[in-house]
């Protein structure tokens, strides 16, 4: 099973692998099959057969969990967020469904190929950090999650600061990136070694310093 790189994994974050991993009691041969699918590794086989399971568990806020969680590793993201939201919908205190709809939207809006309108962008970027705002509102003490916040208003920040009808604001573009370095300071703060952090934090005061000579 693979992970990224640029942050750390949700199964250091939240525990996200051992979350879907987590025994599901169910009768449904399709759960325990998908289950064993996501141990493996397996997402795409977890999704052939967790979607089958549906919708007698529809309402198993497990099954949707691991289904949403299956949806994000095999890349079909606008699936993970709807999966992630109905699992919001029936555990609105669940963090890590908030981190990953959240992870989701904001990789969508960011993606260099996508063929999304800027104001669709916008809004995804705007859900993305919301998401990540009520996971910190839920867990506060989680510095992480601040983390992959920054990256969500530096990428909405970036976009607000292109000279596009309906999408510029140089206004909303610099108070994205200050929320951006607020955020990144949080990490410093607590680890002031980190040179990933501290090479984001100088490319969001570039970006910041550039609107001005625009």
């Amino acid at each position: 099973m693979k992970f990224s790189t640029l942050f750390l994994s949700v199964a250091l974050l939240f525990g996200g692998v051992t979350h879907a991993q987590q025994k599901t009691a169910s009768n449904n041969k399709y759960v325990n099959l998908g289950q064993k699918a996501v141990m493996d590794g397996n997402f795409k086989q977890a999704v052939a057969h967790l979607e089958k399971a549906l919708p007698e568990e529809a309402n198993n806020p497990q099954v949707l969990y691991m289904l949403a969680y299956s949806y994000y590793h095999s890349e079909e993201y606008e699936k993970a967020i709807s999966g992630f939201g109905q699992v919001i919908s029936l555990r609105p205190s669940e963090v890590s469904a908030y981190y990953y709809r959240a992870k989701a939207r904001n990789f969508i809006a960011a993606k260099a190929t996508s063929e999304l309108t800027l104001v669709e962008r916008e809004k995804l970027l705007n859900a993305a950090i919301r998401d990540y705002s009520k996971a910190i509102e839920l867990t506060p003490d989680d510095i992480k999650l601040y983390q992959n916040r920054a990256i969500a208003y530096r990428d909405y920040g970036i976009l607000k600061g292109q000279k596009v009808p309906k999408i510029y604001d140089k206004n909303v573009a610099s108070s994205s990136f200050k929320s951006c370095i607020n955020d990144l300071q949080k990490l410093l703060d607590s680890s002031p070694g980190r040179k990933d952090i501290q090479e984001e934090m100088k490319k969001a005061k570039v970006y910041m310093a550039n609107l001005d000579n625009k």
